[in-house]
């Protein structure tokens, strides 16, 4: 017993702890624990990490540079794709944008913490006789940006 007592000793040193009193004591054991493990605990709970947003954000110009309100912008990509077979959608949605031309998508519900790379879409906007296409490559807990012109 008091073999394990100077080693609890020693491991409260560590840690820089001075402990005069003896630990034979069973209320001051269980006060000591406790003590120990509400640290870890609040060291373990405030290290958590918080996930940022996944945000894409398109801008639309048309062929001076201006913004194009209006537009209809749609975001995809597919699953497997080979020569014989086009997988179903994995993302496939569409947003307006508002007057500066712009047009903001979420996608941080489809983001799962530890993923290596999220996405590169599709990006093909459309506004009456006018369409563009670009690429976009998501990258999570970011906001991600990419222009597309009209014609």
């Amino acid at each position: 017993m008091l073999g394990q007592s100077l080693e609890f000793h020693e491991f409260l040193k560590i840690f820089g702890v001075h402990c005069p009193a003896k630990l034979e004591d069973p209320m001051r054991k269980a006060t000591l624990s406790l003590c120990l493990l509400m640290t870890s605990f609040i060291f373990l709970a405030t290290s958590c990490h918080e996930v940022e947003e996944t945000i894409a954000n398109v801008v639309v110009l048309n062929d001076l540079g201006s913004p194009v309100q209006g537009a209809s912008v749609r975001l995809f990509a597919f699953g497997s794709v080979d020569q014989d077979f086009v997988g179903e959608p994995r993302f496939d949605t569409t947003a307006v944008t508002n007057a500066a031309g712009t047009v903001s998508f979420n996608f941080s519900s489809f983001y799962v913490e530890g993923q290596a790379g999220f996405a590169v879409l599709d990006i093909e906007a459309t506004k009456a006789a006018l369409i563009g296409t670009g690429l976009i490559k998501i990258e999570e807990e970011m906001t991600n940006e990419a222009t597309v012109y009209i014609e």
